[in-house]
Order: C-alpha cells, then structure tokens, then sequence
C-alpha cells in the first residue's frame, strides 16, 4: 500500500512540475522574463514579490490580467487569454 501511495505521490509531483515547466516556457516565450525574474528583482518585481503581494486578495489573479491585457501600469504583453489567465496563475504561486 505505501509503494501505490508513493508511487501517487509522484506521478502528482511530475504533473505539476510539468504545468510549472510549461507556464515558465510560455513566461518566456512572452518576455516576461526580460524585466521580470522568479526570485529577484530586475527591472520589475521579482515573480515571488509580486506573488506576496497579492497574497489572501481574492481578486488577485482579476486584476492582474485585466492589468497585463490593458497594459494599465504594465507594457503590453502578447500572452492572450487563457495563456494570460495561466500565466498569472503561476506567478501567483510562486
């Protein structure tokens, strides 16, 4: 029984690695990481500050995309949509 609940374990770990991985690649691809780092301040805010931030707000994550898609205080970015909506999403989770 612990080698199935292990075995569980990881295969969630993989999956979520996985998502992160692939919300990184798309932070990227759509410059974020130009200004922007996970742990330290570049031009921008680090990832995880910007996660601080907006900790407990239930309306984090409304406000960060309608300020990334209306380029309100923010450069305009090319990230659409859902891909917006994930990007932001996993900042907040830093």
């Amino acid at each position: 029984m612990k080698v199935i609940a292990m075995a569980v374990a990881a295969s969630i770990a993989l999956v979520a690695s996985g998502a992160a991985s692939a919300q990184e690649a798309l932070a990227k691809s759509d410059g974020c990481f130009n200004c922007h780092a996970v742990d330290t301040k570049k031009v921008g805010p680090a990832f995880k500050d910007i996660a601080a931030k907006y900790k407990g707000q239930a309306d984090a994550e409304a406000k960060l995309v309608d300020k990334l898609a209306n380029a309100k205080g923010h450069p305009a970015t090319k990230a659409k949509g859902d891909d917006l909506t994930s990007l932001v999403k996993w900042v907040l989770s830093q």
